[in-house]
């Protein structure tokens, strides 16, 4: 059977700067780059992070600016009023508009203004109110897997197989959480595994600098690419040095549109043995060491980004000793250097054993 012509969603993310503008020129450069979504991000700062969480390394030498997690999100939040400014744009352009929800409200939002799916994004694999909030909706789910091993994705996704979600309604995206991510951790063939385990569609979210990454898992048989994508790396920002560039991404979607076409007679399948893959590896020998074992697991540098980009159950208000643990005085948020919010069941109705303050880390 021909493989499905490959979703290309170009992930604008942040890259906004705050900026409605920018956000606006973003949409277009995508919509000329022949790019099928241009995706950004959706959140309250303050439901996301606790005020002490720290930026990741990555953030850290990026941004160039020693704020916090918390402040450096802040200057990058979309207004609920933006968010209709650039869907209007995107229509304009003839490019489809999608967001990633990063909170409770953010979720109920986008919900509102009719996303066609719902993207998980990698921090949140182990967010489970988050999950169930999403698989509550019942539309089609893409759920990236960046710093988790294989039993902690099949724990994500049977969230969704328990709200009666159906598998072909899922499509789970390999993913190196680093920016850039290093070509040798990022073990293309897990994404082959994923698929082989789960029984579900696959794909690639890159976080790679250049296009070989992306071309490499179309020609494994990824059915999505995301790619996180700039109008200049050199800008300010904790992404853009990790991102394309406008002539980059017009030459990702040129080359996976070709390897569309190649798959689409039938005279090549994607997988290991393909004929465009071994193309690929000759045209750039060093793409081999991108392969790896195909183990999905959590890489070397994705270790150190796990506490910063997953969440920790913490107090959503103050808490007296002795009060129950509830939904209205818990929530999830970053740093995940405390209890797994995939541990949501076994903390409701627990008794505090001490005072808490608002956003400190729960102990039970």
């Amino acid at each position: 059977m021909a493989k499905p012509r490959t979703l290309i969603i170009a992930e604008a993310g942040v890259n906004h700067n705050g900026d409605l503008e920018l956000a606006k020129r973003l949409i277009q450069v995508a919509a000329q780059k022949g790019a099928d979504l241009v995706k950004f991000q959706t959140f309250k700062a303050e439901k996301v992070v606790t005020l002490a969480a720290a930026k990741a390394d990555y953030q850290k030498k990026n941004d160039g600016v020693s704020d916090s997690q918390l402040a450096m999100l802040k200057k990058l939040e979309l207004s609920p009023e933006a968010h209709h400014i650039l869907i209007a744009e995107a229509k304009k352009m003839g490019i489809g508009f999608l967001s990633t929800a990063f909170d409770s409200e953010s979720v109920e939002l986008l919900d509102q203004l009719g996303m066609p799916f719902f993207k998980v994004p990698s921090g949140e694999i182990t967010n489970l109110p988050y999950l169930r909030q999403i698989a509550a909706i019942k539309k089609p789910v893409i759920l990236s897997t960046g710093m988790a091993d294989l039993p902690e994705v099949e724990a994500a996704l049977q969230v969704f197989y328990d709200a009666k979600l159906d598998p072909t309604d899922l499509i789970v995206l390999h993913c190196t959480t680093e920016y850039p991510a290093p070509k040798g951790e990022v073990n293309l063939l897990a994404m082959l595994s994923l698929g082989q385990a789960l029984g579900v569609q696959i794909g690639y979210s890159d976080h790679t600098q250049g296009i070989e990454v992306s071309l490499a898992a179309v020609a494994l048989g990824a059915q999505v690419i995301e790619k996180h994508f700039t109008l200049d790396k050199n800008l300010p920002g904790p992404d853009h040095l990790a991102s394309m560039e406008p002539d980059e991404l017009g030459a990702l979607v040129k080359g996976v549109r070709q390897l569309d076409k190649v798959f689409e007679t039938g005279k090549d399948l994607p997988g290991p043995q393909s004929a465009a893959l071994a193309q690929l590896l000759k045209g750039w020998p060093d793409l081999e060491k991108s392969l790896g074992d195909g183990k999905k697991e959590c890489s070397k540098t994705e270790e150190k980004n796990r506490a910063i980009a997953r969440r920790s159950i913490v107090a959503a208000q103050p808490i007296k000793a002795g009060e129950v643990f509830g939904t209205q005085n818990l929530t999830a948020k970053r740093p995940g250097t405390g209890i797994s919010p995939m541990l949501w069941d076994q903390v409701l109705g627990q008794t505090a054993k001490r005072d808490f303050s608002t956003d400190e880390l729960i102990e039970v």
